[in-house]
């Protein structure tokens, strides 16, 4: 008896059963199911909402520790939740903060990228994924995995450079790329209309409106980053299209996992060189 379970895979775009010889899958068209290049680590990570939530999350979360491990103070240990494990300006800047100094002076326009994943401190990393989580599954629901993952690395892109552009010295934070989200999602239940779409529109509205009551109220908040990323989302859901408009396409997949690998050599590139330069230069 033949064992040909060896021989079956799940199909890199439906996820149904299919032989791995398939020249094309009988359920979706997609060409050489089997390819090993259709089926790696990336490409699998896309496949599973729940799962692609969470490794953001973790990268986040990890970046978050170098710079604690990279801090050359002493780590802010005290019962003040909005100085709590606070990194240190240094580890921050040679790990990828962006603004003017960067920009300018080290001519680190990567760093508009690598600055998402950077947090201030617990609270400022903690209340960005909570955010994150529970605007990211809507997301996904309404655009698909793929352009959600757009929408997260242009908002947050174009948020920090409108920063830039407003002589923000030094900024950190994922709360414009989250913000790039609460912008699809505008767009979205504005474009939609109808129940489910008004009552989108009225609840993220409402976020909206306490992120900016929030960041006139505390200093410190990058309301700058917080609108240029609201504004790349808004521009990201029209150019993009919603699911019920336009399916996920080849075009959505190659751009997220460009922004993926992008993200990825990025943030190795700001983890290796802040090593190199705080313990070897």
């Amino acid at each position: 008896m033949t064992d040909t379970s060896k021989n079956a895979l799940l199909c890199p775009n439906c996820r149904k059963l299919i032989s791995s010889d398939e020249p094309r899958c009988p359920y979706c068209g997609t060409l050489r199911p089997g390819s090993k290049l259709k089926n790696n680590a990336l490409i699998r990570l896309f496949q599973s909402p729940a799962q692609f939530i969470k490794t953001i999350i973790y990268v986040n979360a990890g970046m978050f520790i170098i710079s604690i491990l990279l801090s050359t103070k002493m780590i802010n240990v005290s019962f003040n939740p909005l100085t709590f494990l606070s990194p240190d300006s240094r580890s921050l800047l040679v790990l990828g903060a962006t603004g003017v100094i960067p920009i300018d002076h080290m001519h680190r326009w990567w760093s508009l990228l690598s600055a998402n994943y950077l947090h201030g401190g617990i609270l400022h990393i903690f209340f960005n994924m909570i955010a994150f989580r529970q605007i990211a599954g809507l997301i996904i629901q309404v655009y698909g995995i793929h352009r959600m993952f757009i929408l997260y690395t242009l908002g947050g892109i174009a948020g920090f450079f409108v920063s830039y552009l407003a002589h923000t010295n030094f900024t950190i934070g994922s709360s414009a790329a989250v913000c790039g989200l609460i912008g699809a999602a505008l767009y979205y239940g504005k474009r939609r209309g109808g129940l489910y779409g008004n009552m989108i529109y009225r609840q993220i509205g409402g976020w909206t409106l306490a992120i900016f009551i929030f960041g006139f109220l505390v200093p410190g908040i990058d309301n700058w980053g917080h609108a240029g990323g609201i504004a790349a989302g808004i521009a990201g859901g029209l150019v993009l299209g919603y699911q019920e408009r336009k399916k996920e396409n080849r075009f959505h997949k190659t751009l997220a996992y460009v922004a993926a690998a992008s993200t990825v050599v990025t943030l190795l590139f700001a983890v290796t060189s802040g090593i190199y330069y705080l313990y070897f230069a």
